[in-house]
């Protein structure tokens, strides 16, 4: 018993380190985010919903059955309802039926609600659909956000290195009587202003990490991580096409604009089954009844009372009734042309709602196609930048090795180099990031690779 006991601590303590050890990547975190959210949750039984509401319009084209049974007791002058005679005693009655009805037509209404619940199932996934694909855009953007942090405490981090080898150098200059002791005193600031850097670095990488985890539902945000890769800015053909090009290719695969186009339809059925409303309606009807009476019967040939058993009355008492109703709309308070009015209005709206849809998807589109053009941009600009500050610190090194400047133009040589490399990680990352805005608005798969 103790050896079951410690091999079950055992193995709960390798599981406990492998959930910690586990590193999420980006597709891990989408799909993750996705089963997860609770938007995603509320959405998917509001789907299950407009499922039901299909079977309602289905069921309206299948004829009803309904059963009623009753029984009493009347004492005193009371009917026989099987002879229709006034009898003064105490009696007994039941009585039973079974009515079937269906209707014929009605302005084809349960036509166009079955359709109507058909288009609202499917305008119900294109929402949903919509929606996943902004919690993929924000998975996707809190991601990249965290691997940021992380290249840009990596960056901090071999810059403090290098400074605390500059240390080590301006000591050995200091004790030869080349430079002052303040040159030392102004690189050792330097090296505790990278220090500050790191903690920040570090805290920022913390707070990245626990705005995606909340994304993710996820609560444990000390061992929460992400894979640790260096994504450099990937390949794309997207900039080979204009914004039009996009906009007209996002235009047939879009969720939100064919969530749109279906609610258009959704109106159209509306006012159709608002019309419907003006035509006669034709029923048939069908009913079975039978009944018992606990009434004694004189029998003039036996000259004597009898009682029928309850199986004979219910046979010997049956009866059919059958036929059909036509009811027609003549005078309804202008409900139904009020109904027409309504449904007019809303399908209006819902056209309108698809424009704007459409002149919305194309203000993102380029927008987000200017954003690609203006970060690529400046990440070019960022890294030239980079690479000449690079070079004059290289210079000013030199120059401060041979004692030919002083320690605080070498700090601010060294300091300018620091904050190129921060945008340089910025920019890069920012352009990442647009640049898969625009390949989504494409219809290309959501990924770093």
């Amino acid at each position: 018993m103790k050896f079951k006991f410690t091999s079950l601590v055992l193995i709960v303590t390798i599981l406990s380190g492998f959930a910690q050890d586990r590193k999420w990547t980006l597709q891990e975190c989408v799909e993750y985010a996705v089963e997860n959210n609770l938007s995603i949750a509320q959405y998917e039984l509001d789907l299950e919903g407009v499922k039901i509401d299909k079977s309602d319009a289905i069921g309206d084209f299948l004829p009803s059955l309904n059963g009623s049974v009753s029984a009493s007791g009347n004492t005193g002058l009371s009917f026989d309802p099987t002879t229709n005679q006034a009898v003064t005693t105490t009696i007994f009655t039941a009585s039973g039926s079974l009515t079937s009805s269906v209707t014929l037509f009605d302005g084809l209404q349960n036509l166009h609600t079955l359709n109507r619940a058909k288009l609202s199932a499917i305008s119900s996934q294109y929402g949903l659909d919509d929606l996943k694909d902004d919690i993929k855009l924000n998975v996707a953007n809190a991601y990249l956000s965290v691997l940021s942090s992380k290249e840009s405490l990596r960056t901090f981090q071999a810059q403090y290195n290098v400074t605390q080898q500059d240390i080590n150098k301006t000591k050995e200059l200091v004790d030869a009587g080349v430079v002052p002791r303040g040159d030392l005193l102004e690189v050792e600031a330097t090296l505790a202003t990278q220090e500050q850097q790191i903690v920040n670095a570090e805290n920022l990488i913390l707070i990245s990490k626990i705005n995606l985890a909340q994304l993710l539902k996820i609560t444990d945000y000390q061992n929460f991580d992400i894979a640790d890769e260096v994504f450099e800015v990937p390949p794309s053909e997207v900039l080979g096409n204009s914004p039009k090009t996009i906009f007209e290719k996002a235009l047939t695969f879009r969720n939100d604009i064919k969530n749109s186009e279906l609610n258009v339809s959704v109106a159209e059925k509306d006012l159709q089954i608002a019309k419907g409303a003006l035509y006669p309606t034709l029923a048939a009807f069908f009913q079975y009844n039978t009944a018992y009476s606990g009434q004694q019967q004189y029998d003039t040939d036996l000259m004597e009372f009898y009682r029928e058993s309850f199986r004979n009355q219910l046979w010997l008492n049956d009866g059919l009734s059958y036929g059909a109703q036509l009811s027609i709309p003549v005078f309804n308070g202008f409900s139904v042309k009020n109904n027409i009015k309504r449904s007019k209005i809303n399908m209006a709206k819902a056209k309108v709602q698809l424009e704007q849809d459409k002149l919305e998807l194309e203000t993102n589109i380029n927008q987000a196609y200017v954003d690609v053009k203006s970060f690529s941009k400046a990440y070019e600009a960022a890294e030239k930048t980079l690479e000449a500050r690079r070079s004059a610190y290289e210079y000013s090194k030199d120059r401060f090795e041979v004692g030919l400047m002083n320690s605080f133009d070498y700090s601010q040589a060294q300091a300018r180099v620091d904050d190129a490399e921060a945008q340089v990680i910025k920019a890069k990352y920012d352009y990442i990031f647009r640049l898969k805005v625009l390949e989504f608005y494409f219809g290309l798969p959501l990924t770093l690779n």
